[in-house]
């Protein structure tokens, strides 16, 4: 008999041997049904899988990240046996699933295409092999066999992946007519895929290489229910309407230039007033917690990345050196602020009396991306980053820690970000040549950084091999109005950089010390922060934080005075806004407002001009009616309290 230990703690007893779906069974009927892998001492497996020994285990479903994971992979195995049969001879690369979906690589063969009017057929012969309830079988296979059976298929990719698996490793699922290299898991039988969608179609060269042939990569999505389906086709067409890109123009916030350069932002007035707000707001809360401002180049000496690491491991996929008249000198596009931290942190001797030292800058810098990989505000070469470093003693990490959590928590709830998850993320134990620094100090920082999410309650999950090359990090993975997930917040701690910079203080011993360093940035990217946010509430920013917050509307011209008076009493209050002086009718004019998501509309005209008041709209509520524009301040204001407490 072996002990299964559930996620909740409690321990079953079972024959060796028992499967994964054998112990969903025994806990209830309706989970047997619904179970789709088991995760056996953190890997995943399918479900007919014999368990041999002692082990934790649990049953994942279609709520659990990898077994939606699963699911999709097995799905990717459905659409290669549908285009096997709907297109004789096409040749098959990878199949892997993604965040949202899957996608298969295929080789058409010369001049044939796939168009939307092609993904129809293909989702029908889906559904139709997938009612046929094919069970995903597992067969262990020797290198020859698998080599002689792609050559007699001839399938030249799957053989290309073959020659680099080693002999004893290699793994075939067969469902239906159709045998895939691969080592799974998958769910049991085809018949949990109750729903299908061809997304699109891209060009994909194979393994990436712009010197191998380009590839077709069909994009789709399945869902074990219709219903499913139909409620993400609908939250793709709100993704649409919320496009950071769209409503980026729209709003007059930013724009792109090519004479400036691909993936180089140019902020517009009202973004840039944007951008300030969200420094104001970080700077206000960075002073009180005790930071102290520094401002570094955008440029820093070759030699300065060699020694922090990120020239050996950023420098080849990196903007190239900068050649000066003097051939023995090499500056770099700042990839990081965190050398230039530790430069200043050495400008003079240190007291353990005045550590932590905590420094922090909105720092530009800039990061060759792949142009194919260029998205808006998401993906860009050069951002800002509310980079801060603070160097503390060994005893002060876990408190330095803490203090941060409540900074990137206090962050989320003053912009509306309320579903969160803290990922922890480790080294990848079986590959530890990827990082830096000594064994015994990463094993320090992975536990200061655990305890630290324990004492402070955070919904966690852990993934290895997420870590930074220098050190493991906290990233806050917070997911917007539409559910999707996006990385914002990190805080990382690091005892290899003040190695590499000896760095020192002096402690209460009189002995030289080293200082801890933890990296931390609540919004990350201000770029990809504000990206994030537009699409998160629709570009109806936070009433604090908009641009514009009211927009003064005269009925017509003879109206414009009193209207400036109204625009100047609330400029008095601190009340941003602008007085729209157009020659236009009124619906016009707030139409336009109500498309910049301007909060308030402020509407006057001879009544309100007679009587000293003004009439106003609530950006997508509609009329408020009229009132004294002090009463409207002392509305506004309490609005406003209600939004920072």
């Amino acid at each position: 008999m072996i002990n299964i230990t559930l996620p909740d703690g409690s321990v079953r007893e079972y024959q060796e041997g028992v499967t994964g779906i054998e112990v969903a069974a025994s806990i209830s009927e309706g989970l047997a049904r619904n179970v789709l892998a088991a995760k056996v001492n953190g890997q995943v497996w399918d479900l007919t899988r014999p368990i041999e020994q002692d082990a934790h285990v649990q049953l994942l479903t279609w709520n659990d990240d990898e077994g939606k994971a699963t699911y999709w992979h097995s799905s990717a195995h459905l659409m290669a046996e549908a285009l096997e049969v709907l297109y004789p001879g096409v040749k098959l690369g990878i199949g892997p699933a993604i965040e949202n979906g899957f996608y298969y690589d295929i080789d058409l063969g010369e001049e044939k295409t796939l168009s939307s009017d092609d993904f129809p057929a293909i989702e029908q012969k889906m559904l139709d092999l997938a009612r046929q309830k094919s069970e995903y079988v597992r067969k262990a296979v020797s290198k020859a066999d698998a080599i002689a059976y792609f050559t007699e298929k001839q399938d030249p990719y799957k053989l290309d992946l073959l020659e680099r698996l080693e002999d004893g490793s290699i793994t075939f699922y067969t469902q239906g007519n159709f045998t895939d290299l691969c080592r799974g898991p998958h769910i049991p039988n085809t018949g949990f895929i109750k729903a299908a969608k061809i997304m699109n179609v891209a060009g994909a060269y194979w393994r990436g290489d712009e010197k191998s042939k380009q590839l077709t990569r069909v994009y789709a999505i399945t869902f074990p229910k219709q219903k499913d389906l139909t409620e993400y086709l609908e939250r793709l067409e709100e993704a649409k309407r919320r496009d950071h890109r769209k409503l980026g123009k729209e709003m007059e916030l930013f724009a792109f230039s090519e004479k400036v350069g691909m993936g180089l932002p140019l902020w517009l007035p009202k973004g840039t007033m944007l951008r300030e707000r969200l420094e104001q707001f970080m700077r206000k809360a960075q002073q009180k917690a005790g930071y102290q401002p520094v401002v570094t180049p955008h440029i820093g000496s070759k030699e300065l990345y060699v020694t922090s690491g990120h020239y050996e491991k950023y420098g080849a996929d990196s903007f190239q050196p900068i050649k000066t008249p003097n051939e023995n000198e090499e500056f770099f596009l700042k990839p990081m602020n965190c050398p230039h931290h530790c430069e200043i942190y050495k400008t003079r001797p240190r007291s353990y009396k005045e550590l932590p030292v905590r420094l922090a800058e909105f720092g530009t810098v800039y990061r060759y991306e792949q142009s194919g990989e260029l998205h808006g505000l998401t993906r860009v070469r050069g951002f800002t980053q509310d980079d801060a470093h603070i160097f503390c003693r060994p005893d002060q990490v876990k408190e330095e820690f803490t203090k941060v959590i409540d900074l990137v928590l206090y962050v989320f709830r003053a912009l509306g970000f309320e579903n969160y998850t803290a990922q922890i993320s480790l080294r990848d134990p079986e590959n530890k040549a990827k990082y830096i620094g000594a064994d015994d100090l990463w094993e320090k920082a992975e536990r200061a950084i655990i305890e630290a999410a324990e004492e402070k309650g955070l919904p966690t999950v852990t993934e290895l091999g997420e870590a930074a090359f220098y050190g493991p990090k906290l990233d806050f993975m917070v997911r917007d109005a539409l559910g999707r997930k996006w990385q914002l917040g990190t805080i990382q701690v690091d005892y290899n950089l003040p190695e590499r910079f000896e760095l020192e203080y002096i402690g209460s011993d009189n002995e030289k010390h080293r200082p801890v360093m933890i990296h931390r940035a609540p919004f990350g990217s201000l770029e990809r922060f504000v990206a994030v946010l537009i699409e998160h509430c629709a570009g109806n920013f936070p009433l604090w934080l908009s641009p514009e917050q009211v927009a003064v509307l005269p009925i017509s011209e003879k109206y414009h005075d009193y209207a400036q008076q109204v625009m100047s009493q609330l400029a008095d209050q601190d009340i941003r806004g602008y007085l729209d002086s157009r020659d236009e009718k009124i619906g016009r004019k707030i139409r336009d407002a109500e498309v910049s998501k301007v909060p308030y509309m402020i509407i006057v005209g001879e009544k309100e001009q007679e009587n000293q008041i003004i009439s106003v709209r609530k950006h997508g509520l509609g009329d408020m009616g009229n009132m004294r524009v002090d009463a409207f301040v002392e509305n506004f204001r309490a609005v406003l309290a209600e939004m920072l407490s």
